[in-house]
């Protein structure tokens, strides 16, 4: 005996569809979403001989080394209505037996201070170089719309002395992770 099963299959298919739930549907509430993306971007890098900390023809230290980067990633102004928080992380090693001081100045274009930070990096030989903790500077709240007016970053390397026997070297590498939370605008 065959029994054909299509037609009580496709009833209760049918009564399942009839009696499901559904939620309403408001769609008001996708003008409620707002996109979260994280970007993390290489800052700055540098790896500075302790021979440049002299100058061999005049015979004199120089104490101040100085690098400048450019950071147009805050030059649009989405980007900078949309930032929530930035991460720096900075990564040393160093492997001249001085102690440094490093500073780090957010300018604006008219080469005005917006932000700073300074971190210190331990002496090191080449034996055994100093690799300290990362340092890592978190900017948020009220300190973001200050970092936003930056358009470049200039990292200031201060050694307290320098004479023509120095050796070794100094490594910096970083980046920075930017929390965005970027909504749709009236």
């Amino acid at each position: 005996m065959k029994k054909n099963l299509l037609i009580p299959a496709l009833c209760v298919f049918g009564g399942l569809l009839f009696f499901s739930c559904v939620k309403d549907t408001d769609f008001d509430e996708a003008e409620n979403v707002a996109a979260t993306p994280v970007v993390e971007l290489n800052l700055i890098h540098f790896n500075v001989g302790a021979n440049e900390f002299y100058d061999t023809i005049t015979n004199t230290p120089r104490l101040i080394l100085t690098d400048t980067t450019e950071i147009r990633f805050l030059d649009d102004t989405e980007i900078q209505e949309s930032l929530l928080r930035a991460d720096f992380l900075f990564r040393f090693r160093n492997s001249i037996p001085r102690t440094f001081v490093v500073d780090f100045q957010f300018l604006s274009e008219q080469n005005e201070i917006t932000y700073a930070t300074s971190t210190t990096v331990p002496a090191g030989t080449e034996q055994i170089p100093a690799t300290p903790p990362d340092f890592i500077q978190v900017v948020e709240g009220d300190d973001i719309a200050l970092l936003t007016q930056a358009n470049k970053v200039v990292a200031n390397v201060t050694i307290p002395s320098a004479d023509a026997d120095l050796v070794g070297n100094l490594n910096l590498q970083s980046k920075t992770t930017y929390y965005l939370e970027i909504k749709e605008r009236n």
